[in-house]
């Protein structure tokens, strides 16, 4: 590979090593392939474009491949780009909602299936996974990543990259990752999207880059720079954290791409005053292809003929991207990717939506269910669906839908209306439209309300608010859909609130009013099966939340793991304290929250070695029994903290998570099998370590629900071995044999 790539590094001409690295449109997000016009063909058979974005079709792209490889002069293949970010025409949840499911195998077979669908279509590079740690639900592209826990974010970062990847970057339906947006893009200003980064080194080291640190680790094969600054320095233009982050201390050997014309906006940054120093900046930085802004094909050419770029630094891009496109075999066979009979074989095949199905219901997280008003029955008379979004298939796609369709969803209406008996009557309403101001569909809603047995009310958001360029300011319900709630609730009906949408929103009344709550996000093309499995009872619900739920807009940023103050927060309001006086401190539902129809009980807390030292690995051990008569699925939770240190520390840190399935009566034995270079911190020098004395170790089904808590002590100080994002826990699980389960409030929910 390095031969051949310098053979045709020294045959290439300056404007043909410009052209690799340009990443061209080739269309719209909408309108696939739509700007690839004669002149652009043009270009290909100049060597003057290296990729492709915004394109699909394996009958499209096998003739684009071919211009770039039987036309041009050194017949260097194309990377054709897609944003593949959560399935490609099969749409699985939102990646939010699949991150709730905390299972990372699940997550990582979507994105393996993604990868089927797309490679087959001839796409061969993916803009995926996004990484970014979110705690402000005010930013859109909340959606797009897995919440607010940098441990969890970096689980789900590796099993992603695996997931797409595969086995072999060379296999012809290995999809190339791009973990995105590196770095500290979900820290904005005001939750906007594209504002300023203002963290400090220990949160961007502890918080925003354990996620890319891992799915380094993992093989991902490219990275996208992010839009924002931090602390002024653009991060298409940072040159420490590309080179001497990701490249020397990381090792990552992959291309590095901007995002959608971020090299030309450094001048709205106001760090370059023209175009051409702007592309000087990004390439210096460590940013190997320019897409869309046209900059280095364009405007580097004559600063590397006048001295004022070095060709080193052209030729170092120029190798990163000759050296993934071997990776991915396509030297060796440019049409590996696209095949006409395999697209239509697999893409939206029986298998890909019977999974889709599956990833939905274990995405679905049960907030609230008093009276165990669920599951319902199937056989119930007169079942009222109301709200804007109950007959919806465009929503439940998403952003960045790829070429998912609304005709390929199932609506929660078509599911409920598929669930249930033959003898059921299901009437439906808007009631009001998601964002309007207009009451009119009220009398209506509440009169199907009156007659029915039971109401689904389903509330929220659409796919188009949230996203990219998609941040609120407020985080309520839009519109009149509260209203409404408060009209139907006041009946006194037995009602299940199903909340739709790609962000925690601010609900504390209806927490508070509602009987029942269910957060469903947007859980792709089989929503509607989905929801209707878990309302009926053929799911057992099991997610939980990866995203702190705000009481209101002014509690935001919120999130679980955050560090005590001098004067932590107290409800006693004689006592000054770090509080609101117009708002509680706590959130609405805490992270990890999420109920089942059945119950779990934990016991048997061991903690071995009391003591550890540098190297060790801490057992934390514990017993969860299923005490309810229904099988289900529990995540069980370790978080962990250093009480005492010369930094001070969150008040608790995931440190390990599983998923555990248990039949009724059935107990289970777990056994964190916890590294202690896992605990440490970056001290006041930057450097990382893990002090010696006591640490606090507890298991809970919750952030805020802990069940057992011991400790253990650490005899020496570890430095320099690991890092966030680089070591995680390992569980291991020992089923023990069922017992014959009590009698308890669970047994009515018997099917």
């Amino acid at each position: 590979m390095e031969h051949h790539v310098e053979e045709l590094l020294n045959e290439m001409t300056l404007d043909e090593k410009l052209g690799q690295l340009t990443q061209s449109r080739g269309g719209r997000s909408k309108d696939l392939n739509s700007l690839v016009d004669d002149e652009q063909k043009a270009l290909v058979r100049q060597g003057r474009i290296g990729s492709y974005l915004h394109v699909a079709g394996a009958e499209f792209l096998t003739e684009l491949q071919r211009l770039a490889v039987k036309e041009s002069r050194l017949g260097i293949p194309l990377l054709f780009g897609l944003d593949v970010v959560h399935g490609y025409r099969t749409i699985f949840p939102v990646p939010l909602a699949a991150a709730c499911s905390w299972d990372p195998d699940a997550v990582e077979q979507a994105a393996r299936l993604a990868a089927e669908e797309a490679t087959a279509a001839g796409v061969n590079w993916t803009f995926a996974p996004m990484v970014d740690v979110a705690r402000d639900p005010r930013w859109g592209r909340i959606v797009e990543g897995a919440g607010e826990d940098p441990y969890l974010g970096a689980v789900m970062a590796a099993a992603q990259v695996r997931g797409y990847q595969g086995e072999r970057l060379s296999d012809p339906n290995s999809l190339l990752a791009c973990p995105k947006h590196f770095v500290a893009y979900g820290a904005g200003v005001g939750g906007r999207d594209y504002d300023s980064a203002d963290v400090s080194p220990r949160t961007l080291a502890e918080v925003y880059l354990p996620p890319f640190r891992a799915a380094v680790q993992a093989g991902a094969g490219s990275l996208m720079t992010a839009f924002n600054d931090i602390a002024g320095i653009p991060m298409t233009a940072h040159q420490s954290l590309l080179q001497e982050v990701l490249r020397d201390r990381w090792g990552f050997s992959g291309l590095v791409v901007s995002d959608w014309n971020a090299i030309d906006e450094l001048r709205a940054h106001g760090v370059a005053g023209d175009r051409a120093a702007a592309g000087a900046l990004a390439l210096r930085a460590g940013v190997d292809m320019d897409m869309v802004s046209g900059i280095y094909e364009q405007d580097l050419g004559r600063l590397v003929e006048t001295g004022q770029l070095p060709t080193a630094v052209v030729d170092a891009a120029v190798r990163r991207v000759l050296r993934v496109k071997h990776w991915l075999g396509l030297f060796e066979d440019p049409f590996r990717y696209g095949n006409t009979a395999r697209e239509q074989r697999v893409i939206l095949s029986q298998s890909h939506v019977a999974f889709a199905r599956e990833i939905a219901g274990k995405s679905i997280v049960l907030l609230k269910n008093d009276g165990d008003l669920l599951p319902l029955d199937k056989n119930i008379e007169n079942l009222a669906l109301i709200g804007p979004l109950a007959d919806d298939r465009k929503a439940p796609l998403g952003s960045w839908k790829a070429l998912g369709q609304p005709d390929d969803v199932v609506s929660l209406r078509a599911g409920i209306l598929a669930a249930v008996g033959p003898n059921t009557e299901v009437q439906a309403a808007a009631g009001c439209d998601l964002d309007g101001d207009s009451t009119a569909g009220f009398a209506e809603a509440e009169r199907l309300a009156k007659a029915a047995d039971a109401v689904v009310l389903v509330l929220g958001e659409d796919d188009d608010m949230s996203g990219e360029a998609r941040s609120r300011s407020r985080l309520e319900l839009p519109g009149v859909q509260r209203q409404l709630a408060e009209r139907v609730l006041a009946l006194k009906k037995p009602t299940v609130v199903v909340l739709m949408g790609g962000r925690p929103l601010a609900i504390p009344w209806l927490a508070e009013q509602a009987p029942v709550l269910v957060e469903t996000w947007l859980l792709g093309v089989q929503m509607g099966s989905a929801v209707a499995d878990v309302l009926f009872g053929d799911v057992n619900p099991s997610g939980k939340l990866v995203t702190t739920f705000p009481v209101g807009v002014g509690q935001v940023p919120i999130f679980y793991g955050h560090r005590n103050t001098g004067r932590p927060a107290s409800t006693d309001p004689s006592k000054d304290s770090a509080r609101y006086i117009d708002a509680p401190i706590q959130p609405v539902f805490p992270f990890g929250h999420g109920l089942s129809y059945t119950t779990f009980n934990y016991a048997d807390l061991e903690v071995t070695p009391p003591e550890v030292d540098a190297g060790d690995i801490v057992q934390v051990r514990c017993t969860v029994t299923n005490r309810g008569k229904r099988a289900g699925d529990e995540v069980v939770q370790l978080y962990a903290r250093d009480p005492v240190a010369s930094v001070a520390q969150p008040v608790q840190k995931l440190v390990g998570f599983h998923r555990l399935r248990l039949q009724p009566g059935e107990a289970a034995t777990l056994t964190f099998n916890l590294p202690v270079e896992m605990l440490g911190y970056y001290d006041a020098e930057m450097s990382y370590r893990v002090e010696p004395g006591e640490f606090r170790v507890a298991i809970g089904a919750s952030s805020a629900d802990v069940r057992l808590d011991g400790s253990f002590r650490l005899r020496e100080e570890v430095r320099d071995q690991g890092e966030p994002g680089s070591v995680f826990s390992r569980v291991d699980v020992t089923k023990n044999s069922a017992e014959t389960p009590p009698l308890d409030s669970d047994a009515k929910l018997q099917p």
